[in-house]
């Protein structure tokens, strides 16, 4: 077989694939009884109110802090730390009301984090939504963090940095509780002999990382219970499209 005949064979090859794919895409929509752009506004209904209910939650007192799947813990460096709470004094108090000032500080950020993400569902091409609609039951919010994550991150930190700047547990910040955390730490170390220490600080982005983790948690929470329950439906759009999955 010459080489232009096996590249026309290829060439018929994937039109027929293509073709075969079209007309299955637009066999399911017919059965559906929705449009693409129907699937696209439902889609992004149910994005935009899971951002909205999960920027509620987490933005209470407590709402990092004392839920274990989004808590937010030590940086990676300050996790040598546990290893030698014993030998700094009032070691596990530091350890706890640092944690503590770091979910405050997330907490208090968060609701600067739901327009951000609002922007985000309003501005995504969904380019498969009838794919992404009969996904898996957190297949919208996969696809949102992995058009989006990187540029939520650079406009989210600086609202983080703000709020680890805040004293938000009587007189402390999250920024010098954690200063002085790591500064205990060193000390003990006898300025390095005993053991190596803390020169890094990745507070702000290692906040920022979890804290967005964290929401996106949440919103693929909303968005399993919208496909699930139709009491969770609570627009037309949400209604009709989801009830066709």
């Amino acid at each position: 077989m010459t080489l232009k005949l096996k590249h026309s064979v290829l060439l018929v090859g994937i039109l027929c694939f293509t073709l075969v794919a079209c007309e299955k895409a637009i066999d399911m929509l017919q059965k559906t009884g929705l449009t693409n752009e129907e699937i696209t506004q439902g889609l992004k209904e149910a994005l935009s109110v899971g951002t909205d209910t999960s920027v509620t939650v987490l933005s209470k007192t407590n709402g990092y802090y004392m839920d274990m799947a989004v808590k937010i813990l030590l940086p990676e460096e300050a996790q040598v730390i546990y290893k030698s709470i014993d030998k700094i004094p009032g070691g596990n108090l530091l350890i706890e009301n640092t944690i503590l000032s770091i979910n405050r500080a997330a907490e208090d950020a968060a609701p600067a984090s739901k327009q951000i993400l609002l922007n985000a569902v309003t501005g995504i091409t969904i380019n498969d939504g009838l794919s992404i609609l009969n996904g898996s039951d957190t297949a919208a919010t996969t696809y949102l963090k992995g058009k989006t994550f990187d540029s939520l991150f650079v406009l989210f930190e600086p609202k983080i940095k703000q709020s680890l700047s805040k004293q938000l547990l009587g007189n402390v910040s999250a920024e010098s509780a954690y200063t002085d955390l790591v500064n205990a730490y060193n000390t003990a170390s006898l300025n390095g002999i005993l053991w190596d220490q803390i020169k890094t600080n990745s507070l702000s982005k290692h906040v920022t990382q979890k804290g967005l983790d964290g929401l996106f948690l949440k919103i693929a929470v909303e968005e399993k219970l919208i496909r699930e329950n139709p009491l969770h439906r609570i627009s037309d759009i949400l209604k009709k499209v989801f009830s066709k999955q």
